[in-house]
């Protein structure tokens, strides 16, 4: 079976609703693939209640639930089963959420979701992604812009793309900040691992891959990285096959 990927850019524009603008392409995906329940990955959702991390899983199952209720699709959080790998190899369908890519891996290299999901996602059960949960779909999290506040067993996720993703990429810096732009940081990347081609996925862009298609979709164009190479803009409607080869 081939695979099936849905992988977001960013979960919420400015004066939205949460996950406002990919609900449309979410929809679509999940009812193309006659998919009715996800199991939610709510690990990236650090800060979400005051009172504990559990509680903060509890929120964001509930923020996402609500939505993807909406559009007529069950979800139910992996935190809330006692045996996480069983729900994992019984789900239909597999979302991870965004937040913080480090803590997100370190849970999942902990509990072995990582290799699990990996061998579904390859079985054909679709995934979908934003943000961080776009992150752990490449080889390595190391193209992530979040604080490393926790350290996890290895930079190696779960490598269903063979290129890697900067969500959120912007092109410049905030008016009057003097440090690196995000370009920058993907130069030193590719300095140190120069084989791998980065993807600057902006705001309200995506990727939908099915098999070894993929496409860019979204208002926005795609800026790609490679070593020792201008980096170059695509549109939605441009052949980027290249990025899974």
């Amino acid at each position: 079976m081939k695979q099936e990927l849905l992988l977001i850019s960013n979960s919420t524009n400015p004066g939205e609703d949460y996950l406002g603008w990919p609900r449309p392409y979410i929809s679509s995906f999940l009812n193309e693939l006659e998919i009715k329940e996800v199991l939610f990955i709510p690990y990236a959702g650090v800060s979400l209640s005051k009172e504990s991390l559990e509680k903060s899983y509890d929120v964001y199952e509930a923020r996402v639930a609500g939505v993807f209720e909406s559009m007529g699709f069950r979800l139910r959080s992996v935190h809330r089963e006692s045996d996480p790998l069983k729900a994992i190899m019984n789900a239909p369908s597999i979302a991870v959420g965004g937040g913080n890519t480090w803590h997100l891996v370190k849970v999942m290299q902990e509990m072995g979701l990582i290799q699990a999901i990996r061998e579904r996602v390859l079985a054909g059960v679709p995934y979908l992604g934003w943000s961080a949960g776009s992150n752990v779909a490449c080889p390595t999290l190391k193209t992530t812009n979040d604080m490393p506040i926790i350290e996890p067993i290895s930079f190696n996720v779960m490598n269903l793309i063979p290129f890697q993703i900067n969500p959120h990429y912007l092109d410049k810096n905030p008016e009057g900040h003097g440090g690196e732009t995000r370009e920058d940081r993907i130069n030193e990347f590719l300095v140190i691992n120069p084989e791998i081609i980065v993807a600057g996925l902006r705001e309200a862009t995506l990727f939908r891959v099915s098999g070894q298609d993929i496409q860019l979709l979204g208002k926005r164009p795609l800026r790609v990285f490679r070593a020792g190479q201008e980096p170059q803009e695509y549109q939605a409607g441009d052949d980027i096959s290249f990025l899974m080869k």
